[in-house]
């Protein structure tokens, strides 16, 4: 499993950032901190970086436009949004992301000297991000929900769909508002058709308090949910399972010398090439020999089996599939009893995290599948490692998917070693 260190960069050069390690399913590894980047550059020698950059300085938006991918597309970003912008394109990067069901394409523009300057403190520090990515990107996308997260002076929203956006110094409703989800008049016959999905700190949870009244009254229903460590986890759990768009496209893509990276393990390659070759010979000479040896023991397996079965004289194909045969016929068993030591193991886990339930189970093969609902991915981690702490069954999980405020994942469990 994949761990980063997702570093999100101050809104100002020069102050403290913060970081926090996380694995490739959103896990957290260890607690959120802060300081300079150089003490954040520790973490980032054993992990890959995602680096978060201010939502205020980078545009996210839409566009159609048929060409499908690489140079072109980047190429033919900036004429399509060219009348969108008040900055000059020469002076702008464009970023796209992964094109979404209804065919728009996702773009994220910042000015390249901003984009230069975070990269700029970065290698200063030591640190060389993978992935650079806009902050707002860490709220991830609730299909038929609102998302709002507050940060400091920032409201970043997202309405589950195609539109995005972060405003500063300004009240939720206020992003709302801008949304057109609010009625600026506030009449009566307003829909109260939508979901809210707040994120915020504590402290913004009592300095928005009447905002949050109010907007009961305007919306179907508003679920505000307390960031007591801040507001990285949350980022950091989305941008780490692979959401958000990289800014390192273009002229700013990581480049890869391969020539270069191979050139001083040349001669250890050429030794490698020799030793492939003598092993491939020297395997060549086992199959033979152990081709041999399996034709001698199938000689004195089937010699011994005409002792006990006279009268079968078939040819024996299969030694196992014909001890299983007779072990049958002697009424034992055939194969390792696990569907319902495996089930016990699984009850014992769900029981310990009565939130997941269980939505369908199969068997086959001694393999068992099982498709269940958590509120969260540390729900099923958890339901993995118990099944696992036997010592007799392992457990996997295959998937996991957002389904609402659940997540959906598939767990297959079958017996150690197998």
């Amino acid at each position: 499993m994949a761990e980063y260190l997702v570093i999100r960069l101050p809104e100002n050069r020069g102050d403290a950032a913060s970081w926090i390690a996380v694995d490739d399913s959103g896990t957290r590894i260890s607690a959120p901190e802060t300081g300079p980047l150089e003490l954040a550059a520790r973490g980032a020698a054993e992990r890959a970086v995602i680096a978060l950059v201010p939502a205020t300085g980078a545009l996210t938006t839409s566009v159609d436009i048929p060409v499908k991918r690489g140079p072109r597309l980047l190429a033919a970003l900036p004429f399509a949004l060219e009348e969108q912008l008040a900055d000059d394109v020469e002076n702008l990067h464009f970023a796209a992301g992964i094109r979404r069901e209804d065919g728009r394409l996702p773009v994220t523009v910042v000015a390249r000297h901003l984009l230069d300057g975070w990269l700029e403190d970065l290698e200063n520090a030591g640190i060389s991000p993978m992935r650079v990515v806009p902050e707002n990107h860490g709220l991830a996308r609730i299909p038929g929900s609102m998302s709002v997260l507050v940060a400091e002076d920032r409201v970043m929203f997202n309405d589950g769909d195609d539109e995005e956006f972060v405003l500063q110094d300004v009240k939720p409703s206020d992003a709302l508002a801008l949304a057109g989800v609010l009625d600026d008049h506030g009449d009566e016959g307003a829909e109260k058709s939508s979901h809210l999905v707040v994120y915020c700190e504590p402290s913004d949870e009592q300095r928005f308090e009447h905002d949050w009244i109010a907007l009961r009254h305007e919306l179907a229903s508003l679920d505000i949910n307390l960031l007591p460590d801040g507001v990285l986890p949350r980022l950091a759990v989305t941008v780490a399972t692979g959401r958000g768009i990289n800014l390192l496209q273009g002229a700013y893509a990581i480049k890869t010398q391969t020539g270069a990276l191979f050139r001083p393990w040349k001669f250890a390659a050429i030794l490698l090439l020799g030793l492939a070759v003598v092993g491939f010979a020297g395997k060549g000479v086992d199959y033979y020999r152990l081709t041999q040896e399996e034709s001698a023991l199938k000689a004195q397996f089937t010699e011994i089996y005409r002792e006990i079965r006279p009268q079968d004289n078939r040819e024996v194909i299969d030694p196992v599939a014909t001890v299983n045969s007779v072990r049958r016929g002697m009424g034992g068993p055939v194969a390792a009893q696990v569907f319902l030591p495996s089930l016990q193991q699984l009850g014992r886990a769900i029981q310990q995290n009565s939130d997941a339930q269980i939505e369908a189970i199969s068997y086959r093969a001694g393999v068992i599948d099982v498709r269940l609902t958590a509120p969260d991915v540390a729900t099923l981690d958890s339901i993995q490692k118990i099944v696992s702490s036997s010592g007799r069954f392992t457990a996997a999980i295959q998937s996991t998917d957002q389904v609402g405020d659940k997540v959906s994942s598939r767990i297959q469990i079958r017996e150690a070693g197998a």
